[in-house]
């Protein structure tokens, strides 16, 4: 069976974040991509220049469009921009059956740019996390969710991934990379227990898009094994392949994308 996923996002002309990332990582993981548009991003490796919100209706459609036609078998939400589109999104939802939904609780662009208002923060905790499936926040976007500090170690780590479950979340991946050590550890928290995954740190520093490529990843992957622990272990060793391989591009003459077709090329 040939598996269909969804994007739910905002663009990167530059390639290496946002759907086209999304694109990339569905096509290297053998599942065929589909994509709706939520705002039309201006950025390149070294930030964002500007940010046009697609009308809510139009991102509607484009969703009535893809669900009414498409089976989706998983889907990523990326960049929703602002309380309308998450309205939407919310809405459609409801509406349509999607095995499972991995939310990336995307907020701040790599190049510290803010890629979601900050009155959208609560609309996205209180309406949208309670209809996903999993979640993937880093630790600064753990802290904006439940408005706390930002984790410092596991201990807090563990502590906000359990506080988010209790926000409605059905599983929780608090991603470390933000943590100064020598690995990168991540927590997985579901209603069935808690598992730790670490990888080494590379040194590169085209490190653009790797939330956007870890989120679609999982998306890509899920349907295809039976938890979600399998998941992420497939999941994170597939972004390490990406990122220890990134050096090998040429892109911008900031943050470079990774190698998503590191297998190939």
């Amino acid at each position: 069976m040939r598996f269909n996923a969804l994007s739910i996002a905002g663009t990167d002309p530059s390639g290496g974040a946002g759907i086209q990332a999304d694109l990339k990582t569905f096509s290297a993981l053998g599942v065929y991509g589909t994509t709706v548009m939520t705002a039309l991003v201006a950025q390149n490796t070294c930030g964002v220049r500007s940010v046009y919100d697609l009308p809510p209706d139009f991102v509607a459609a484009q969703l009535d469009a893809v669900l009414s036609d498409v089976r989706i078998d998983s889907a990523k939400i990326g960049m929703l921009s602002n309380a309308s589109i998450i309205d939407v999104v919310c809405g459609k939802l409801q509406q349509y059956t999607i095995p499972f939904v991995v939310l990336d609780t995307v907020m701040i662009a790599k190049s510290g740019d803010p890629l979601l208002q900050p009155d959208a923060i609560n609309k996205m905790v209180n309406q949208l996390l309670p209809l996903v499936d999993l979640i993937t926040p880093n630790l600064p976007e753990a802290a904006a969710l439940l408005g706390c500090d930002v984790a410092q170690d596991e201990i807090m780590m563990k502590q906000q991934g359990y506080a988010l479950l209790k926000q409605g979340c059905k599983a929780v991946l608090m991603k470390g990379g933000h943590l100064t050590k020598n690995e990168s550890p991540d927590w997985l928290f579901t209603q069935d227990g808690e598992w730790r995954f670490t990888s080494k740190r590379i040194n590169t520093k085209n490190t653009h898009g790797t939330g956007c490529t870890l989120s679609a990843a999982l998306a890509a992957i899920r349907p295809q094994v039976s938890n979600w622990q399998i998941c992420v272990e497939q999941a994170k060793a597939y972004l390490q392949q990406a990122l220890e391989h990134a050096d090998s591009l040429e892109v911008g003459q900031g943050f470079g994308p990774v190698h998503h077709f590191h297998r190939w090329w």
